[in-house]
């Protein structure tokens, strides 16, 4: 039996990853710079961009915008708390049902 804080950790966490990277990639961010804005490893960013990680997720439309949001808000230089961003559209995820996280 899988837990849904696992599909969070596997594959929610990462697929919102992918995508805040794919945004800034966009934006001409460097991979270089997009793994320091994120604290992540440079591999990590090019393997979130490369799909070969963190693609296994198609999110909704609001949660798209709030990926959309945390990748301007970071390409213009605000000070953002990038890890309760990720906990907030992990919470509008479970708020939804998705990833198996409905109450037993």
């Amino acid at each position: 039996m899988q837990l849904p804080c696992q599909q969070i950790v596997w594959d929610v966490i990462p697929a919102i990853r992918a995508s805040i990277a794919t945004e800034l990639g966009n934006m001409g961010v460097s991979n270089l710079e997009i793994a320091r804005m994120l604290d992540i490893a440079p591999s990590a960013v090019s393997q979130y961009r490369s799909k070969k990680r963190g693609y296994r997720i198609e999110f909704d439309d609001d949660i798209k915008e709030e990926i959309r949001h945390i990748a301007d808000d970071l390409n213009s230089g605000a000070e953002v708390s990038v890890n309760k961003r990720i906990c907030k559209i992990c919470g509008m995820i479970r708020t939804d049902g998705g990833c198996g996280t409905e109450e037993a």
